[in-house]
């Protein structure tokens, strides 16, 4: 049917002859897939469609989430945007439900939910049916190399959906294929630089710092962080064992780091290197609670691995501010985003040397005085370290932790320590 017949004929037909044009023409400045679907129900309402109700199912390459649904409801001034962890699909309210049959190679599920009856084929139904929702459909929305995602549209007009309003919302399936597929890219982009990344370096390079060298310079503190023995607990222990150690220690580093305004730029094996950038002026207080956390949680990551019996973890962390470049290092097609300087060849230094002090954490005495923290620290001495001219006064946090006996290193959930003696 042509554009001309679409706008000469009923009311439902230029109602979406005019949805159409809104999706090719007029989304280029829309961002956000949330507030484009929004706007295209609204005005498909508008315009006497009688859809309550949308939804669009996504899935997602996320560490954490297995897959994202928006919603959007009559009334609702934005959308409702919801998450599912991975495991999802094993779930039975899923698999009870018209997502799994669509994701399963379905092309449409449609029901009336005019009688309770109606509503016996999935769970979901029989909760729509009693908001007030009269029918529900559901098409797959196919992406690149055939990645399925879901639409979903109901209506609350007495009878449901009529024909026209089907074959109307039919026709736009492939047009919010398309600008939907386009926008998720640029979260999954975002997604992905932020997992392996972090968001302030991943901001930097969608915005197009991507050439070796580019950089800027900029105060921050950096905070180095590594686990002690790690070479011996790697020999001793089976490989699931060392990575799920890992795992539990990044978890207890990361929320500390993160809710405080640092980022974590890089994993380095059993270590890792986070900086608070000076920019925001709470730098050097937002660092020293994240360390007294970080402090805390390591306390109570041992606590709960002794109690179930595994080897608990030592670990050093050297802490120093200054200026760092912050930018591009790499060769020609492999760039790593991250600090250089001497900054950061101080706190790693100070990191090694909570070996020999038997100290988990120091601190320079450059970032104690840019915090004022003199009251909260103790000095530990005054040590050389190797690529300065002069020794350099090192400071300890003052924290209370509780004491717990140790625990023979070789134990790990799958050796027997009296195995392995």
């Amino acid at each position: 049917m042509t554009e001309a017949s679409d706008l000469s004929d009923t009311p439902c037909q230029r109602a979406f002859a005019a949805a159409r044009r809104f999706l090719i023409e007029d989304t280029h400045e829309q961002r956000y897939i949330d507030n484009l679907v929004v706007e295209l129900c609204e005005r498909l309402r508008a315009d006497g469609v009688s859809i309550a109700r949308c939804t669009l199912h996504f899935r997602i390459n996320n560490p954490q989430w297995r897959g994202a649904r928006i919603l959007w409801r009559a009334g609702f001034a934005e959308s409702d945007i919801e998450l599912f962890e991975h495991g999802v699909e094993d779930s039975t309210s899923y698999q009870l439900s018209p997502m799994y049959e669509i994701m399963n190679g379905a092309d449409e599920v449609r029901r009336k939910l005019l009688h309770a009856e109606d509503t016996l084929a999935y769970p979901i139904l029989a909760d729509l049916r009693a908001e007030g929702f009269t029918e529900y459909v559901a098409w797959p929305m196919l992406h690149t190399l055939g990645k399925r995602h879901i639409v979903t549209f109901a209506s609350d007009a007495p009878g449901g959906f009529s024909e026209h309003e089907v074959e109307g919302l039919k026709s736009l399936v492939p047009l919010l294929s398309l600008v939907s597929e386009v926008r998720i890219k640029n979260i999954l982009a975002r997604t992905l630089l932020q997992t392996y990344v972090g968001p302030h370096a991943g901001e930097k390079i969608l915005a197009g710092a991507t050439r070796r060298g580019s950089g800027v310079t900029l105060s921050a503190v950096v905070m180095i962080f590594d686990v002690r023995d790690f070479t011996q607990i790697s020999d001793l222990w089976p490989r699931d064992d060392v990575i799920e150690m890992l795992n539990q220690c990044f978890d207890a580093l990361a929320d500390p780091i993160e809710s405080h305004g640092g980022e974590i730029l890089k994993f380095m094996g059993d270590g890792l290197l986070a900086v608070f950038p000076m920019e925001n002026g709470q730098a050097p207080a937002q660092a020293f609670d994240a360390i007294l956390e970080v402090e805390r949680a390591m306390a109570q990551l041992n606590e709960r691995r002794r109690e179930s019996g595994q080897a608990q973890l030592g670990y050093g962390v050297g802490v120093h501010c200054g200026d760092v470049m912050y930018g591009n290092i790499g060769s020609k097609k492999r760039l790593d985003f991250t600090v250089i300087g001497p900054t950061v060849n101080i706190a790693s230094r100070l990191e090694a040397l909570t070996k020999t002090v038997h100290q988990p954490v120091l601190l320079s005495e450059a970032f104690v005085r840019s915090g004022r923290f003199e009251d909260r620290v103790e000095r530990t001495g005054s040590f050389p370290l190797r690529g300065l001219s002069q020794t350099i006064d090192v400071y300890t946090p003052i924290v209370v932790l509780p004491q717990m006996p140790a625990l023979d290193l070789a134990a790990s959930p799958a050796v027997d320590a009296s195995a392995s003696t």
